[in-house]
């Protein structure tokens, strides 16, 4: 089966801003992947990070098992997320692993720059992926079949200086929304820590509001997610366009890409 992996920052930002893309593309006979670099243990107000982190590790996996997605386990800690030849080689090495053809990722510009390392780590690892003279951590032999990155929205579909950000398209995702509130219910512990440190009353409400949000912007869908799709040099042909070939009939065109 051909394979797609996300690659996110933290527990539960797969399910905010990817997930129902994966979920069309699992019904479409894709193989899923799930990969958050971040344990999500500074992400309350009432356990301590070695429990908070414990606690995040099993929903990120029932999330998973909801999107019949192989998860692959966290490799640093929240707030500590930076470009580091470590981490680096670790995030390669899960790439490898996955032989993806398509990588979804955050936007290069978001509103916490945990997401913001992330991108460049996925980005680099994807680069990576057919590179024999670099080791990965641990060690994973290079495939060198095309790979495809795409970009996420923004969280709010804003610059962190609240500028609105178009995508390349829009996936229409209303069909599986009920899926992807699932996966992201899994999060049972971020009620708390959304609603105390940024106001999310409700955080699957949120999601939905996003998702909407999106369906909006796009002219056309209840709800979606957007994607940007990242220049080809070194990652893969000048006209591979893997996600849009395989969602052709649930998309639309955003703003044209300038020739």
């Amino acid at each position: 089966m051909p394979s797609v992996l996300a690659i996110a920052a933290h527990p539960d930002d797969i399910e905010y801003v990817m997930c129902g893309t994966m979920l069309q593309l699992r019904d479409r006979g894709w193989d899923l992947h799930y990969f958050n670099v971040a344990d999500g243990s500074r992400g309350s107000t009432q356990l301590g990070p070695v429990e908070c982190a414990a606690r995040r590790l099993t929903e990120a996996q029932e999330a998973a098992r909801r999107m019949e997605a192989t998860f692959y386990p966290p490799i640093g800690r929240d707030m500590e997320m930076a470009y580091t030849t470590e981490l680096f080689q670790r995030v390669a090495a899960v790439v490898r692993q996955t032989k993806a053809s398509i990588i979804l990722t955050h936007s290069p510009v978001d509103y916490m720059e945990d997401h913001e390392f992330v991108c460049r780590l996925a980005v680099s690892a994807a680069f990576a992926h057919g590179m024999p003279n670099f080791e990965t951590v641990p060690p994973v032999e290079p495939y060198y079949e095309p790979v495809t990155v795409y970009h996420a929205q923004p969280v709010g579909n804003r610059t962190p200086t609240g500028q609105r950000v178009r995508p390349h398209f829009w996936v229409d995702i209303e069909a599986v929304m009920d899926r992807k509130e699932a996966a992201l219910a899994a999060h049972e512990s971020q009620r708390e820590w959304l609603d105390s440190s940024q106001g999310m009353d409700s955080y699957v409400q949120t999601m939905i509001d996003l998702a909407a949000d999106s369906g909006n912007m796009s002219g056309k869908f209840k709800a979606a997610e957007g994607w940007r799709r990242r220049e080809h040099w070194g990652f893969c042909n000048a006209d591979d366009d893997p996600l849009r070939e395989a969602l052709s009939d649930l998309l639309v065109d955003d703003l044209p890409r300038d020739e």
